[in-house]
């Protein structure tokens, strides 16, 4: 889930730096990005073969699940601003691992309940979808070279108003229903395509492991809205 960032004092983007530079770089995020989705499904698979699962699904879905969500986004936005704002490369990682973390343990109660009610089959599918959208979405970036960051604005706007939304459905108890998953999947389409651009373009040097935060954040987004999506059809 991206946040719009000013790059404007953060150094030369890589964007305007060789060849090989830009190389590395991208390099390393992706790298970098592979190991969070890894270390994703190792803690979720820690989880639930430990029973924990269980358990932080009873206690999670205990309350509202409409704040369940709001978590889920809230977390990724401050751990977002957390990794990119810091110069030093522990702190990155440190909000990189604990935003794996943090993400491993929201996703618990959807989770949970795709393999309660409809298997673990539903999962995979979800995940199968949720990897080719975004190698889709990456390889219109790559083959484009557009910059994208256009879509700062719309997004930090687009985010507020789910937010909102989510917040709204909390007081008044109204469901959001298919077509607010259909609407965050577009809009996790686009914070994909922001990402893409800014680290083809954008990002300091020194901010790879930042990168790769803010990629998996929407990836996770997007992974969770499809498998919502999944779940609500088989209703």
């Amino acid at each position: 889930m991206s946040q719009p960032q000013d790059y404007g004092q953060m150094g030369v983007p890589i964007g305007q730096q060789s060849v090989d530079a830009r190389a590395d770089f991208i390099t390393k995020t992706y790298n970098h990005l592979m190991g969070a989705i890894v270390a994703f499904v190792g803690v979720e698979l820690l989880l639930f073969g430990s029973g924990l699962a269980a358990t932080i699904a009873e206690a999670l879905l205990g309350g509202s699940w409409l704040l369940v969500m709001g978590a889920f986004m809230i977390v990724g936005w401050v751990a977002q601003n957390t990794a990119f704002k810091t110069e030093s490369l522990p702190a990155q990682y440190a909000a990189l691992g604990g935003f794996i973390v943090a993400e491993a343990i929201v996703f618990v109660p959807l989770l949970y309940i795709a393999d309660a009610t409809a298997g673990g089959g539903v999962i995979q599918s979800a995940a199968i979808v949720t990897l080719l959208g975004f190698a889709g979405l990456t390889a219109v970036v790559f083959t484009t070279r557009k910059d994208f960051s256009f879509m700062g604005s719309f997004l930090r706007f687009a985010f507020i108003l789910a937010i909102v939304a989510i917040a709204a459905a909390v007081i008044t108890g109204f469901h959001l229903g298919t077509w607010f998953s259909v609407a965050m999947i577009g809009l996790a389409g686009g914070a994909i395509l922001y990402d893409t651009s800014n680290v083809m373009l954008h990002y300091p040097e020194d901010r790879y492991v930042a990168a790769s935060l803010a990629l998996f954040a929407s990836v996770a987004m997007l992974f969770w809205y499809v498998l919502q999506l999944f779940l609500s059809s088989d209703d």
